[in-house]
């Protein structure tokens, strides 16, 4: 038998060391800055100004978890860090990335006290606004927020443009579409669909630029609403990505019944999160993720496959099926 030692429990008790390690760097454009080719440690720390001290050791501690690699004394980035930590490229998340070191990361020192009282932990607390309300009021959190939700749903929309059969459908709405990561990705992959995002006026100027950007204006445009005062705009095929883990119970019910009144008869919803395992015990990412909805929201919780098929078959639809799309994410299939 292999000797117990603590090393497993002190790198996950130690582990906001190297979280906060890479949210500093972000903060700092580390990875931005090396964009431009590799430096020395002297030069490195010239351009982020930052003190002598610790410089090198900071840089060294991205080498050691893999953000950056160090070859002849020249620091450069590693392919994940060129590919989504470069501010202003296509796939960047860092703009999620920064949200979170300058609102959760202070914010989850209590939850403590949020799994004892059952309360939101984030500005709310404090009589401020909330997280959408924080996000949505200012444009440029509110762009780089949806940038980094594209960059981060870009495997999972890629696997449902490949897995999902859309030949049998002609339109789709993504409720909540935010930038329109998934309608570019689905539409530019199959040219016969014609695609609505259903978001709230603000996103309006952010998605159209992302979508001429793409070349899809003539098939893709945006329709304003807000999903809890007006019915759902028709569509062979209704998205939900990232949204429903939001709400409360009875407010996913809510959403799941007016996708279905908006569906046709053989119509499709498609609801896609960082689905929990059904037996809680695998995805980590989703459990976590279930826990930021109580530091960030009054009632929201992450969920199984199985829970939304449930609630799917209570709204009427009469086929569910579950299916991995990549990473943590799954989609629920429910067909009217």
């Amino acid at each position: 038998m292999s000797e117990i030692t603590p090393e497993r429990i002190m790198q996950l008790g130690l582990g906001f060391w190297a979280s906060k390690a890479l949210l500093s760097a972000i903060e700092l454009q580390v990875f931005t800055e090396l964009a431009g080719g590799p430096l020395d440690a002297v030069s490195l720390t010239q351009h982020l100004r930052l003190h002598p001290r610790a410089a090198r050791d900071f840089f060294d501690t991205l080498v050691a978890l893999g953000m950056l690699e160090r070859e002849d004394g020249l620091y450069r980035n590693s392919p994940d860090s060129e590919q989504f930590l470069v501010r202003d490229r296509p796939h960047y998340i860092g703009g999620l990335l920064e949200m979170a070191n300058e609102r959760l990361y202070p914010f989850w020192g209590s939850l403590t006290e949020g799994l004892q009282t059952g309360l939101p932990q984030n500005e709310i607390k404090t009589g401020g606004a909330g997280l959408f309300e924080a996000i949505y009021g200012d444009n440029e959190r509110l762009r780089l927020f949806l940038g980094a939700m594209t960059g981060l749903s870009m495997g999972a929309a890629k696997a449902i443009a490949e897995k999902f059969p859309w030949a049998d459908y002609r339109t789709v709405v993504d409720v909540g579409g935010a930038q329109g990561g998934l309608l570019a990705m689905v539409c530019r992959t199959h040219k016969h669909l014609h695609g609505v995002n259903f978001d709230l006026e603000v996103v309006k100027p952010i998605f159209e630029e992302y979508i001429e950007a793409n070349g899809l204006s003539d098939r893709v445009r945006f329709q304003p609403g807000n999903f809890f005062e007006e019915e759902l705009p028709s569509a062979d095929a209704i998205t939900m990505g990232h949204i429903l883990h939001d709400w409360s119970l009875d407010q996913k019910r809510m959403l799941l019944d007016k996708a279905y009144r908006a569906l046709p008869d053989g119509g499709v919803l498609i609801i896609f999160e960082a689905l929990i395992d059904d037996e809680r015990k695998q995805n980590v990412f989703g459990l976590l993720m279930s826990l930021n909805m109580l530091i960030e929201t009054p009632s929201g919780f992450d969920f199984t496959g199985a829970d939304c098929a449930g609630w799917m078959r209570e709204a009427g639809f009469r086929q569910t099926r579950v299916e991995h799309l990549a990473g943590p994410d799954s989609m629920v299939i429910g067909i009217k």
